[in-house]
């Protein structure tokens, strides 16, 4: 009875091992094969990379340290705002003024945030409804530019205690020139 026992419980190691082992190889052999290129020609820099020269508010503030951005995957939304996502929501909705704007759609502005908390290297993106990109109407976009850059919206972000330079973004839904949604 011990030897049925013991031959039970080394065919369960065996059968299991031999089990992870095949898992492993057919996981490494779909993620090999399955992996798809990047198109170094239509995407030539990373998640978060934000052009320089195009940016705007580009030479108003410098990035610390060596320039190094965090947060740069998924931007820095539960580090970022200055009290909280709910008061800086408060606040843009207090502060802007539909001045009889038609526009829907989503206006979003990707951007970094230096070592100092201000905020700079604007990329705006204009979309429709349909999230095909347009063009919303200008006065209404400067107007949430102006109040999104303001620094005051903005938290400085430490790492291992050393304020750090990170990248956000603000999306806002727009419907008949009046703000829905703030994401994220």
């Amino acid at each position: 009875m011990n030897k049925k026992r013991v031959f039970k419980i080394i065919g369960w190691v065996i059968g299991t091992i031999a089990f992870l082992l095949i898992a492993l190889f057919v996981f490494g052999y779909f993620y090999i094969q399955n992996k798809s290129p990047i198109n170094k020609e239509k995407f030539p820099h990373h998640i978060g990379y934000i052009n320089m020269e195009k940016a705007l508010l580009n030479d108003v503030y410098e990035l610390c340290g060596n320039g190094n951005i965090y947060k740069t995957h998924h931007g820095a939304p539960d580090d970022a705002f200055e009290v909280s996502k709910k008061r800086f929501r408060e606040t843009i909705l207090s502060e802007y003024k539909n001045e009889n704007y038609a526009d829907s759609g989503y206006l979003n502005f990707r951007f970094l945030v230096n070592c100092e908390g201000n905020a700079g290297w604007f990329e705006i993106v204009e979309m429709n409804l349909d999230l095909v990109e347009t063009d919303l109407n200008d006065q209404m976009v400067s107007q949430l530019f102006k109040l999104t850059s303001n620094s005051k919206h903005w938290k400085i972000l430490t790492l291992k205690e050393v304020p750090r330079n990170y990248y956000m973004y603000i999306s806002y839904r727009i419907e008949d020139g009046e703000i829905i949604e703030i994401l994220p």
